[in-house]
């Protein structure tokens, strides 16, 4: 079982790294930079989950104090949900037009 949490806090920590990324630089992934309208949406998602995946590795190992098994499913959960909530907002809102572009229309 160790060898899931530990697979988990890997993958939590790839994807913190690739949300700092995001936020820092507007880099996305080849794979879903033609779906994603909104980067910054898109790495604090990534953060969220991350750190979601994170946080269940370290309760596992005993790294963080322990609070109740409540709390850390009902918490990790509702940080997972949101974070992957963020990712699917910035791939369905429509991206945002800048205030330089005159209408095509001409009118």
């Amino acid at each position: 079982m160790a060898w899931v949490a530990g697979a988990g806090m890997l993958i939590g920590l790839l994807a913190i790294a690739l949300g700092i990324m995001t936020l820092c630089t507007g880099w996305i992934l080849p794979t879903a930079r033609r779906h994603v309208t909104r980067p910054q949406l898109h790495g604090l998602g990534a953060l969220a989950t991350g750190a979601s995946l994170l946080m269940q590795g370290l309760f596992y190992f005993r790294i963080l104090p322990s609070a109740s098994w409540e709390v850390r499913f009902f918490g990790g959960n509702a940080l997972l949900f949101t974070g992957l909530l963020l990712i699917a907002t910035s791939q369905l809102l429509s991206p945002r037009r800048s205030p330089d572009h005159t209408d095509p229309s001409g009118a």
